[in-house]
């Protein structure tokens, strides 16, 4: 069996990717955007394995499918044996065996590795409890589109030290950005084993305020992700103080962006006026899973395209 390329964290992709893949999703956004037919993969099967809820993952990666001539193949617990105690090796080997590339998103990464292991096509993490590279894929796109180059730039990430703060630390030492953030006491960003970061890369704190001093763009997420619902009252009073409002944006460069990954709750982790305001690019950003994961999808089937 010939070696197979997976997408389980950000970290699985070095610079040099990265830069090619930003630059094909712009080509093939402005080809999807003229109305350009480009079907490079027919025939090709994707099996999405939804082990948690999602709008904007399953859409993006069904609507590529399309858009790329394959098709994309929906599967979660209630419908297949997934949820009734398969082993996840089982499922990998058999799923494998029938589709030409796997996207899982589930709770544990431990899990989605698992599975990578087992697999004969590649598979992407559509989101774990620990990390979310498809979205970070997507938001750095965006950036890119409004500002130019990330590197040298700086970050802020207002929040919870979840799996999207995990992976923005991953991107900045990669890019070669700066990642401030500022979490309540208690919810700070936790280091995985075996992740080098590099700590010339980010600085941690208490204060929003000192995190988004300076920074280029400013992001958040809910305050309570999925499978936390059991702490939501608790959350909600350790995280007061922590929204991202007019006031606290002021506080970032004048022409710095606005970012959240969806959905959002306005009023708790963001205001109103902010994530509809003129800073905002979260509509782009969510169109930009599409492109990013196009981009994606394509390079890790067919590799480098010269067209």
């Amino acid at each position: 069996m010939k070696d197979v390329k997976h997408y389980l964290q950000f970290s699985d992709l070095s610079r040099e990717e990265y830069q090619y893949i930003f630059e094909r999703a712009q080509i093939l956004k402005r080809r999807h955007v003229s109305g350009e037919i480009y079907r490079p993969l027919p025939g090709k099967v994707m099996a999405m394995i939804f082990e948690k809820h999602s709008t904007r993952t399953r859409v993006s990666f069904e609507a590529l499918m399309t858009h790329l001539g394959g098709h994309a193949m929906f599967l979660d617990g209630k419908s297949s044996q997934l949820g009734r105690g398969e082993p996840v090796e089982d499922s990998s080997r058999v799923i494998s065996r029938m589709s030409d590339i796997i996207m899982i998103r589930s709770y544990e990464q431990s899990r989605v590795e698992t599975f990578a292991a087992c697999s004969r096509v590649p598979v992407i993490n559509g989101l774990t409890n620990e990390y979310h590279p498809c979205q970070i894929l997507a938001d750095i796109l965006t950036f890119i589109e409004h500002r130019g180059s990330i590197e040298g730039k700086t970050v802020a990430w207002i929040g919870d030290g979840n799996n999207m703060s995990r992976t923005w630390l991953q991107a900045a030492r990669i890019l070669g950005f700066k990642l401030k953030i500022a979490t309540p006491p208690g919810y700070e960003l936790t280091i995985l084993d075996g992740c080098q970061y590099g700590s010339d890369c980010f600085e941690v704190s208490h204060n929003p305020a000192e995190a988004v001093k300076g920074a280029d763009l400013v992001t958040t997420d809910v305050f309570t992700s999925m499978g936390y619902e059991d702490e939501t009252q608790v959350r909600l009073a350790a995280f007061a103080g922590f929204e991202v409002d007019e006031a606290l944006m002021a506080q970032a460069r004048p022409d710095a962006l606005f970012m959240h990954c969806l959905p959002a709750h306005r009023g708790e982790e963001v205001s109103a006026g902010v994530i509809d305001g003129p800073q905002s690019v979260v509509w782009d950003e969510a169109e930009n899973r599409l492109h990013a994961q196009k981009a994606l999808v394509e390079y890790l089937l067919l590799g480098r395209v010269a067209h």
